[in-house]
Parts: structure tokens; C-alpha cells; sequence
């Protein structure tokens, strides 16, 4: 006779608050971090970060951790305020060996990826570049744009508040290294 499982508490993934105070995630992140305070600081931010995003809640802790501490070893911020690097959750799909023996359930798992603010810190930390702008431009700004001579002529709203009401028609980037020997421009 079958038995009805549905009426049973399904086994729910265990918090990631709870999770990375366990000692082999504790012991992880020191020896990764070295610095306790550093090491403090990074569990609250990350601790921080997850409460505050749903999908990340549902995540492997494990996961979250390591793409996490890549974030912090290249020394970014998680915080989506300052656009670094995201947690991106993933699905992912149950694994069978060829005999449809199941080698590992499907889960939801969180992957690092850099934000275009974050390449524009790895940038600059590089000591390569001597300019590096990249800003929004808003409808009423752009004058005129040759991309054949990259040069574009702007008319910025002085006023932010008018600014940011304003709807973003495009982006514009611009750097330079600091021997002068290449620039780019682009719209």
C-alpha cells in the first residue's frame, strides 16, 4: 500500500544565517580572509545581502559562500546600491548517472557576477588609466554624436533632481591610459 507523503513537512533547506556560523564555513572564510575583521564584516554584508533578496534565501549555502568570497577577494562590495558584483541565483537541474540512478537533486544555486561598476574599480585599481567616465545620458542631453570620430557634444542638465527625472536615451564611456597612447569614446 502506498503511502501519502504529501501530508509531510518536506525537508526545508537550512538558512543561510544559520548556515555560515557553522565552524566549517567559519574556518573557510578565516583562512580565506585571514583578518578577522575583515572576516566579520564580510558575513555581516553577505548575511545582509541574502536577507534582504527572496531567491538567494532558497540557495545552497555553499554556493552563495564561495561566489561570495570571490566578490571579496577582488575586494568588492555585494552591495546592489554600489553595483560591484551580484549573487544571481540559478536553477539547477537534477543530475542522473547513465543508469538514471540520481546523483544529485535538482537545487537553486548562486553565481558571482561582476557589475559594469565593478570592472570600472578593477580598472582603475590596475594603474593603467588615467580617465575612466562612464554616464547615463538623459533625454534632452546629446547634442550630436559622430561615432566615425568618436566625439560627441552634450549639454548636461545641471539641475539633478530635472536630471534624474529625465528618461535615459543612451550611455556614454569614455577612457584613456595614463601614457596617453590610446583613448576611446563610445555612445
Amino acid at each position: 500500500m502506498a503511502v501519502n507523503n504529501s501530508l509531510q513537512p518536506k525537508a526545508q533547506p537550512q538558512k543561510f544565517s544559520v548556515a555560515i556560523r557553522q565552524d566549517k564555513w567559519q574556518d573557510l572564510i578565516n583562512n580565506t580572509l585571514g583578518d578577522k575583521g575583515r572576516a566579520g564584516r564580510f558575513v555581516a554584508s553577505i548575511t545582509s545581502a541574502v536577507a534582504v533578496t527572496p531567491a538567494l534565501q532558497t540557495c545552497e549555502p555553499g554556493s552563495v559562500l564561495s561566489a561570495a568570497l570571490l566578490g571579496e577577494v577582488l575586494n568588492l562590495s555585494p552591495s546592489p546600491q554600489l553595483g560591484h558584483f551580484y549573487l544571481v541565483p540559478y536553477k539547477q537541474k537534477a543530475k542522473f548517472d547513465r543508469y538514471g540512478n540520481l546523483l544529485s537533486p535538482e537545487s537553486t544555486i548562486a553565481q558571482f557576477q561582476l557589475g559594469y561598476k565593478g570592472y570600472i574599480q578593477l580598472a582603475i585599481r590596475s594603474g593603467y588609466y588615467r580617465k575612466i567616465i562612464v554616464l547615463p545620458i538623459k533625454e534632452g542631453e546629446l547634442l550630436a554624436w559622430n561615432p566615425m570620430e568618436e566625439d560627441i557634444s552634450v549639454q548636461l542638465i545641471e539641475d539633478e533632481a530635472e536630471r534624474e527625472s529625465k528618461p535615459t536615451i543612451g550611455y556614454y564611456a569614455m577612457f584613456e591610459y595614463v601614457k596617453g597612447t590610446f583613448r576611446k569614446v563610445m555612445y
